[in-house]
């Protein structure tokens, strides 16, 4: 269930009734991570050089090479906090287009159901605040975690799979129910809906890929939500 729904999800990045949404999605994503960067810059420029300048005092011209080094080694951090950044970015940029996802899908792939209800602009954003702040709690703590040996990249999978996986499928499931009926609804199905987070966060771990993680891991939770419905309609039979 969840591979096909990953297939369809897929097929679904690069539709033709997908394009409009593809580089809204892309185009975002890439204009709020490069913001990061430069915000994430001068932080470190602003308030972290002063610290360390005042650590290491002039130093003689044979030394100079290391400041070369602490200007790559300070880029490669700068690179980490940018991609310890994409889970959050993602979680917010969905939130913003999940809806037009959604009704590309179910108009191409489920035209014989009834069409599901965007969520008003004002609940959106406020949805999207929420799953925001609790992803970067989520990463900071496995950024925590990364300094410990054999569960570094193990966190970053499990905390992120919770996570997305959580927080996507209640956002397609409340297109048709209520809030209180997709938290039940991913609480009766958690063990699925945690492999597809799984599988979103395997997405997500993917250089250049990922900026489609919006795309992908909405598409994918759509799929998901209707094959979980019809699943539980015919157990009720």
């Amino acid at each position: 269930m969840i591979f096909d729904a990953a297939a369809l999800s897929m097929r679904n990045l690069f539709a033709p009734e997908t394009r409009n949404v593809f580089w809204k999605t892309l185009g975002l994503t890439i204009l709020v991570l490069i913001g990061l960067w430069f915000g994430l810059r001068e932080s470190f420029i602003a308030f972290i050089m002063p610290l360390l300048q005042g650590f290491i005092p002039d130093l003689p011209d044979w030394a100079g090479w290391l400041t070369l080094i602490f200007g790559i080694l300070a880029s490669i951090g700068l690179a980490l906090g940018l991609a310890l950044l994409l889970s959050p970015v993602t979680a917010i940029i969905a939130g913003l287009f999940l809806d037009d996802v959604a009704e590309v899908v179910e108009k191409r792939d489920y035209a014989s159901d009834p069409p599901g209800k965007a969520m008003p602009t004002g609940q959106a954003i406020i949805a999207s605040i929420k799953f925001f702040g609790i992803v970067v709690v989520g990463n900071l703590i496995a950024l925590m975690l990364l300094f410990i040996p054999g569960i570094n990249i193990l966190a970053f999978f499990l905390v992120n799979g919770y996570l997305l996986g959580r927080e996507f499928f209640e956002f397609a499931a409340m297109r048709f129910r209520s809030v209180e009926e997709a938290k039940l609804l991913r609480s009766r199905h958690s063990g699925t809906v945690f492999m597809a987070g799984l599988l979103i966060a395997g997405f997500l771990a993917v250089p250049i890929v990922n900026l489609l993680t919006p795309l992908f891991a909405a598409g994918l939770m759509v799929h998901l939500h209707k094959a979980l419905t019809a699943r539980d309609a015919a157990l009720a039979r």
